[in-house]
C-alpha cells in the first residue's frame, strides 16, 4: 500500500523535479511530475504552465489537454472566489479551447463575465452550457439573471421556469421568478404558479428551510411578508453567504484600538458612487462633514458610469478609493489600513452588495443604513452589523432586528437642491389639460395586485382622472393596461411616462395632482421627489420598514393627513382630494412650508444629527472596555 506524501515531502519531490528540469527542459516526465506536484500543492497557476508546456509538445495528447484544463478549472474558480474575474475568465476560455463542449466551462465562463459587467458575453455563455448540459438547473437560473440585466424580462422568466422544471426545490429561483413577475406586474399566471402561490412558498421556506437562499431585497417587496420573517430571510442568506468567511476573518487577525480621537475616519461603502438615487440622497451630505471632527473615505467597488454625479461625489469625499477589483481580504485590508473607525454601508442586500466586506470585520464598528430598507440579519448567531441608522417611525420595534438601532430626527436624508430642467405643457407629457392627474413613479415591481385593484377603484370614482405610471418595461404595461381592461377602466386612462434624465423627471412633477404611493415597499427617494417639488404624496403605512419610508418623511413635516392607516383610507383619501380642491391646495401650501421648517432638504442639519450619533457610538466603543 502506498503511503501519500506530506506536504513538505511533496514540497522536495517537485524542488527536486524542478532541478532535473533545470538541466533538461525538454525532460516530459519531469514536466509531468512538477504538474501533478503543483496541483497536490494547490500551485495551479504553475501547473498551468508546466501543463501548457507539455500539450505544445505532444499537441492532441487528451491526458495532457484534460490536465492542463483540471489546472485552468482550478486556477479559474480560486480566481472568481478571490474576485479576480479576469483571470477566471481567461482560464475558462483557454481550457475551452481544448475542451469547447464542457458545460462546466461555460458555465463557469458566464459567471466570470456577469461579474465584469459583460452581461450579453455571459448570455452567450450561459446558453453554450444549457446546449452542452440541458438540465442543469443553475445554468438556466443564471441564464435568467443575465437576461434580466440585458432588459430581456420575458426570456429571463421563462429560464428561471426552465431551472424550476428541472429542480423544483431550487429555492433562490423562485425568489428570482417572484421578483421579475412583480417587476412584469405578472400577478396570475395560472392555478399553480400564480404569483400569491409562489410568493407564499417562499415565505414558508424562509421559515422552515434556513438552507434557502432567498435574495432579502427581493423579499422586501413580497405582499404579506412580515418584519421577523424579513429577520429570518436575512439571516439565512447571511449565514448561507458570508460564513465560510469567518475563517477568513480569523486569518486576517484585525485588533481595532480603542482610543480616544479628535478626528473620527468615516468610511462609506457602496456600489452606488454614480448617477443613481443615492447620489441625490447622500452628496451634499458628506460634503457637510466637518473637517476637524470627521475625515471621509469612500470605498466605491461599482463601475465607474464617468457620470458628473461620480465626479462630484469624488470631490465630496475626502479620500475616494475603487476597490472593485480587489477581492474581499484585500478589500478589508485596505479599510483596515486606513484605519477606518466606522464603516458605514450604504448597499446592503441590493445589487452588486458586498457585505461580506463587513463580515470580515475591517473596523470597530459597522452601520447598515440607506440603501437596504431593512434589518441584514446575523451570522452565526451574531449580528452582522452592529448598529442600523433609522428612526423612530420606520423601526418601530426593535425585536425586528439584528442590529441596535440608533435613532435621528428622520430616517433619509436628502441634498438641498435637485437640478429641475425646463417647464413644460400636460400635452408635451401626454396628459389631458383638464383632467385630475393621479401618478405614481415608483418602480414598477412595487405595484400589487391588491394596490393595482384600489388604484382602478378611485379611477371608477373620478371619472375625470388619470394615472401616470413610470414606463418601466414592456411587460409590465401590457399587463396593467390588461388589469385596467379587465377593472372596466379604459387603458387609455392609464398614461406611462418615459425614463428621463433626473431634472425633466423632477419638472414634469408639476403636472400631477397627487401621488398615489405603493405598499408594501414605499416610495424612498422617489418620495423626496416629490416633495421636493411640493407635489402632495398620500402613503399607507404598513409593519415593515420599507413600508413606512414615505411615511416617516410626511410624519416628519407634519403632514400626517396624507398618512394613510389601511387601504380603504388610502382610497377614501384619494377620491376626497381630487373632489376637493381646497383641501388638496392647503395641503401643497402646508407642505411647501413644512418643508423648511423642518428641514428635510437640509444636509447640514442632518450632518449635525448625524455627527452626534457617529460621537455617542464612539464614546461607547471606547468605554466599553
Amino acid at each position: 500500500m502506498t503511503r501519500e506524501l506530506t506536504t513538505t515531502e511533496t514540497e522536495i519531490a517537485l524542488k527536486s523535479h524542478q532541478q532535473v528540469l533545470l538541466k533538461n527542459p525538454k525532460d516530459l516526465d519531469a514536466q509531468i511530475m512538477c504538474g501533478n506536484l503543483c496541483v497536490e500543492l494547490g500551485k495551479f497557476e504553475e501547473a498551468a504552465g508546466y501543463f501548457r508546456r507539455i500539450v505544445r509538445v505532444l499537441k492532441n495528447n487528451m491526458p495532457a489537454n484534460n490536465a492542463l484544463c483540471f489546472a485552468l478549472q482550478a486556477l479559474g474558480n480560486k480566481a472568481h472566489q478571490e474576485s479576480n474575474f479576469l483571470q477566471a475568465e481567461a482560464c475558462f476560455e483557454e481550457a475551452l479551447e481544448y475542451q469547447p463542449h464542457n458545460a462546466a466551462f461555460w458555465y463557469n465562463l458566464g459567471n466570470a463575465q456577469r461579474e465584469l459587467n459583460q452581461a450579453q458575453k455571459a448570455v452567450g455563455s450561459f446558453k453554450q452550457a444549457i446546449k452542452f448540459d440541458a438540465n442543469d438547473a443553475e445554468a438556466h437560473n443564471n441564464l435568467g439573471n443575465v437576461l434580466r440585466e440585458v432588459g430581456q424580462l420575458d426570456k429571463a422568466i421563462l429560464a428561471y421556469e426552465n431551472a424550476l422544471t428541472i429542480n423544483p426545490n431550487l429555492h433562490h429561483a423562485i425568489a428570482h421568478l417572484v421578483h421579475q413577475r412583480q417587476h412584469a406586474c405578472d400577478w396570475v399566471g395560472t392555478k399553480n404558479n400564480s404569483l400569491t402561490k409562489q410568493i407564499n412558498t417562499l415565505r414558508e421556506l424562509v421559515k422552515s428551510e434556513s438552507s434557502a437562499q432567498i435574495s432579502p431585497f427581493a423579499f422586501l417587496a413580497m405582499p404579506n411578508t412580515t418584519p421577523l420573517e424579513q429577520k429570518i430571510c436575512a439571516s439565512n442568506y447571511a449565514n448561507l453567504t458570508f460564513k465560510h468567511l469567518i475563517d477568513v476573518r480569523q486569518s486576517l487577525n484585525f485588533k481595532h484600538k480603542k482610543t480616544q480621537k479628535t478626528t473620527l475616519k468615516i468610511g462609506y461603502l457602496s456600489a452606488d458612487f454614480r448617477l443613481h438615487p443615492l447620489a441625490f440622497l447622500i452628496k451634499e451630505l458628506i460634503e457637510n462633514h466637518d473637517k476637524d471632527e470627521f475625515e471621509t473615505f469612500a470605498y466605491s467597488y461599482g463601475a465607474d458610469d464617468k457620470s458628473p454625479e461620480r465626479q462630484q461625489l469624488m470631490r465630496a469625499f475626502d479620500h475616494f478609493n475603487d476597490i472593485r477589483l480587489l477581492n474581499d481580504a484585500d478589500a478589508a485590508n485596505k479599510i483596515y489600513s486606513d484605519n477606518i473607525d466606522i464603516l458605514v454601508d450604504l448597499t446592503g442586500y441590493t445589487q452588486s452588495s458586498r457585505t461580506g466586506l463587513v463580515a470580515l470585520k475591517p473596523a470597530p464598528i459597522c452601520i447598515n443604513w440607506l440603501g437596504y430598507p431593512g434589518t441584514m440579519g446575523e451570522l452565526a448567531g451574531e449580528p452582522l452589523f452592529d448598529y442600523l441608522l433609522a428612526d423612530h417611525y420606520v423601526a418601530s420595534d426593535a425585536c425586528n432586528f439584528a442590529e441596535q438601532l440608533l435613532f435621528l430626527p428622520f430616517y433619509q436624508p436628502n441634498n438641498a437642491s435637485r437640478p429641475v430642467g425646463q417647464s413644460t405643457t400636460r400635452a408635451q407629457n401626454n396628459l389631458p389639460e383638464s383632467a385630475f392627474v393621479y401618478c405614481c413613479f415608483n418602480q414598477s415591481f412595487k405595484i400589487t395586485a391588491e394596490l393595482f385593484t384600489v388604484w382602478m377603484q378611485i379611477l371608477q370614482a373620478v371619472p375625470n382622472s388619470v394615472l401616470w405610471l413610470l414606463d418601466c418595461n414592456q411587460w409590465a404595461k401590457a399587463n396593467l393596461e390588461a388589469a385596467a381592461e379587465l377593472a372596466n377602466i379604459n387603458k387609455e386612462r392609464l398614461i406611462f411616462a418615459p425614463r428621463l434624465p433626473i431634472a425633466d423627471h423632477l419638472a414634469r412633477h408639476v403636472h400631477a395632482d397627487l401621488f398615489l404611493d405603493t405598499l408594501p415597499y414605499n416610495a424612498h427617494t422617489t418620495a423626496s421627489d416629490a416633495l421636493f417639488m411640493g407635489l402632495p404624496l398620500l402613503t399607507c403605512e404598513g409593519d415593515t420598514f420599507a413600508s413606512r419610508v414615505a411615511a416617516s418623511l410626511l410624519n416628519r413635516i407634519d403632514c400626517k393627513a396624507l398618512i394613510a392607516t389601511d387601504l380603504n383610507d388610502y382610497q377614501h383619501t384619494a377620491i376626497l382630494l381630487a373632489n376637493n380642491a381646497k383641501p388638496l391646495l392647503q395641503l401643497k401650501q402646508q407642505i411647501k412650508r413644512n418643508i423648511a421648517q423642518y428641514e428635510i432638504f437640509n444636509p447640514a442639519y442632518f450632518m449635525q444629527q448625524l455627527s452626534k450619533v457617529y460621537e455617542k457610538i464612539w464614546r461607547s466603543h471606547i468605554n466599553n472596555v
